[in-house]
């Protein structure tokens, strides 16, 4: 991060020290007599699409006005997010506690609720069907995962046709839009909401189902806990929201977003470059052999997690 001028947030105790393991963006933990920092430099490279960094900042600020638990935000710039570093424990890709699930639940609703302006309406692109090329790119470069990939192209087609086809039910929000495992802290058992940058307006359905499913399952869909599903959905219920009906769209917005990030990790990989924004190389190749490997059972455990939903 040379040149960037951070003198406004105090004087530095020590050096900007790098975080590793995001899948996106680039973080920097910095100390100084005014307290510590979580920087983050943004990937503006390649990525599928733009970020919205002022309605995106000034949402966050809402919610943290609100006392929606998260980091404080203290700045935001075409390249930059500052927030006031926050301790906590890392949530593993593991089912957590149903309280925990349920206060998650409650929180969402809350968010839900809060008037922010928001220009941008809920589009989505559909989703790439260059799944063949990009089976032969990857046998022609010598990707170690080309045979999975070219094994499974007829299941990515199908795939993408159903996040196209697949009909959201609504009503749209303006929501968090990415609560995975690694987004979020456990803080004295309590949740902690980071990583705000992917904000936006979305189908109720598609935000609770994935947020739902993401923190009640491990690595794969063998260990889905559906009590721990529900929890979300009942402190949903209690926060004052109100569910929207059943059905396949409430896992087509994971689906999707899963597809688009395995995609964009595949032609990373296919670049063979180590770029200098956004993940690592080598991040981008386990989240391409784990997407590969991944989306395909998920589409096809679709009717039982649809089960979770009675």
């Amino acid at each position: 991060m040379r040149g960037v001028n951070l003198s406004q947030l105090g004087v530095p105790v020590g050096p900007m020290v790098r975080v590793h393991g995001g899948f996106a963006n680039r973080m920097y933990r910095l100390d100084t007599d005014q307290g510590s920092f979580a920087v983050k430099e943004l990937n503006l490279g390649d990525r599928r699409w733009s970020y919205r960094i002022e309605d995106v900042f000034r949402f966050e600020r809402a919610a943290f006005a609100a006392g929606i638990p998260m980091p404080e935000p203290i700045s935001a710039s075409d390249g930059m997010l500052v927030h006031r570093w926050v301790e906590g424990e890392k949530v593993p890709e593991a089912p957590v506690a149903e309280a925990y699930a349920f206060e998650l639940g409650e929180i969402l609703a809350r968010l839900h609720g809060l008037e922010v302006e928001w220009t941008e309406t809920a589009t989505e692109e559909p989703a790439s069907r260059d799944w063949p090329e990009l089976a032969e790119r990857a046998a022609a470069t010598g990707q170690p995962w080309a045979h999975e990939l070219a094994s499974r192209v007829d299941a990515f087609l199908a795939i993408a046709h159903f996040v196209d086809t697949c009909e959201r039910p609504g009503p749209v929000v303006l929501t968090h839009k990415d609560i995975q495992p690694w987004n979020l802290l456990a803080r004295d058992s309590r949740p902690v909401i980071l990583d705000w940058e992917l904000s936006g307006m979305l189908d109720l359905s598609g935000e609770l189902g994935s947020t739902a499913l993401s923190i009640s399952k491990g690595p794969g869909f063998d260990t889905v806990e559906p009590a721990i599903f529900r929890s979300v959905l009942d402190g949903y219920v209690v926060g004052g929201g109100t569910l929207p009906p059943p059905g396949p769209s409430w896992f087509a917005f994971m689906i999707g977003g899963w597809l688009g990030h395995t995609r964009w990790n595949i032609l990373r990989c296919l670049a063979g470059v180590e770029a200098g924004t956004g993940p690592d190389l080598a991040l981008s190749h386990e989240s391409a052999r784990n997407g590969i490997r991944g989306l395909p059972d998920m589409f096809t455990r679709l009717p039982a997690l649809e089960a979770l939903l009675a």
